[in-house]
């Protein structure tokens, strides 16, 4: 029994890398919606640094959860067969590929026409690489893992953080784009995932091994729940309640946002492999 903090490499791997695509998505279509102003693009392109070295974080801490960092390549031995496998190129290629791109547009190499397809294409790995973790852990001999849940509270992480993280970058380039539309993205993620943890923990007292039910794997679940959502609904707060009087927000304020958002989905991601059990003998639910 505990919170998952074990865990904490692939927690960060997993919560930064999904804030990281939601961020480059929405920095992605702001920097597309400045195609008239190169100056601003440029901007754009030197603030989404911090994208990359997020991700680069996260796959340090990934790395770390290897028995051998050394041996890190032999993850990708069986792309195709493995969903660990698939994960881990799914997220190198978005790496690669998001992170090629943003180094020949600051370098300014990056051809015009080619720039935005590219760009295109770098998001869309953003959301394969999401579906590729959610894909690691839906385990038949996991119960509490293998559903619904797991998937919807992946994507749930990178609609609520990564608006929020694009929302900062935006802010020091100092581009204007629509936060509001945004920042309703972020909030309905928020009320999904408040629905999503009253579902959750109704089915886990459904689940019980020959050793034990679900529930007493996180005693506090609960209550963890609810700091975890108090913190992410601070978060967007720091967003949203500039914006509600007509104010763009500041960039420490954004910035603590960010900060109170990834603590919430850290707290959470952690409850999350707290609740790692086996079948055992048997399983019922």
């Amino acid at each position: 029994m505990g919170n998952g903090w074990h865990e904490w490499p692939l927690v960060l791997f997993t919560v930064l890398g999904q804030c990281v695509a939601g961020g480059l998505i929405v920095t992605g279509l702001g920097w597309m919606a400045a195609k008239a102003d190169n100056v601003g693009q440029i901007r754009i392109v030197r603030s989404m640094f911090l994208l990359w070295l997020l991700m680069g974080i996260g796959f340090l801490a990934s790395m770390m959860h290897l028995g051998s960092p050394l041996r890190a390549f032999n993850s990708l031995n069986r792309i195709g067969a493995s969903a660990l496998s698939n994960e881990i190129a799914a997220g190198s290629l978005f790496f690669a590929v998001g992170g090629i791109w943003w180094l020949l547009s600051w370098l300014g190499k990056m051809p015009a026409q080619l720039g935005r397809s590219w760009l295109i294409i770098s998001m869309l790995l953003g959301v394969l690489f999401v579906w590729a973790m959610t894909r690691v852990y839906q385990i038949d001999t996991v119960p509490t893992w293998h559903n619904g849940y797991t998937t919807a509270g992946f994507f749930l992480t990178m609609l609520v953080g990564g608006p929020l993280l694009a929302a900062l970058l935006l802010r020091l380039s100092g581009v204007r784009f629509p936060a509001a539309q945004f920042a309703a993205v972020s909030v309905a993620a928020l009320v999904a995932s408040c629905a999503l943890v009253m579902l959750q923990s109704g089915q886990l007292g459904t689940i019980h091994s020959s050793v034990q039910p679900a529930v007493t794997l996180v005693p506090d679940y609960s209550m963890l729940q609810v700091w975890r959502l108090i913190l992410l609904t601070l978060g967007l707060g720091c967003w949203i309640c500039p914006l509600t009087r007509r104010k763009q927000p500041r960039v420490l304020s954004l910035l603590a946002g960010i900060m109170l958002v990834v603590a919430g989905e850290v707290l959470g991601r952690g409850l999350f492999y707290g609740l790692h059990m086996t079948v055992g003998v048997a399983v019922a639910g």
